[in-house]
């Protein structure tokens, strides 16, 4: 069993940027391939991007890629998110997640295990 917490969300202007952090502990985090994904109130949650279990490859998507970036630091069991130039349409709940996988990074919500609580990220325009 895992737990994620993510903290580092807030209120920020277009143009800002915000880093999120998810701790996890319960078990360690290098067992797991990592993963972030996002929900805006009435859409369904999104992937954002995903790292490796090395933190060797890492995943996004269009929409974020080139502003986002995701790193891990297994001792320390803490995945980030830093995020650049945000724009009023990343505002959302972002959550965490842990997949427990052999190959591959998983795009799809379905595939991972464990989840935070989500934190919220707001942008202001």
């Amino acid at each position: 069993q895992v737990q994620l917490v993510e903290s580092g969300g807030g209120l920020v202007q277009a143009g800002g940027s915000l880093r999120l952090s998810c701790a996890a502990s319960g078990r360690t985090l290098s067992n797991y391939v990592m993963g972030w994904f996002r929900q805006a109130p009435g859409k369904e949650r999104d992937f954002v991007s995903a790292i490796t279990r090395s933190g060797g490859t890492t995943n996004y998507a269009d929409s974020v890629k080139g502003r986002f970036t995701i790193s891990r630091d297994n001792a320390k069991n803490t995945v980030y998110l830093q995020m650049n130039s945000l724009k009023p349409e990343d505002t959302a709940v972002y959550y965490c997640a842990a997949a427990d996988v052999t190959r591959g990074i998983p795009m799809l919500s379905k595939n991972y295990n464990y989840w935070g609580q989500g934190t919220q990220v707001t942008v202001s325009s």
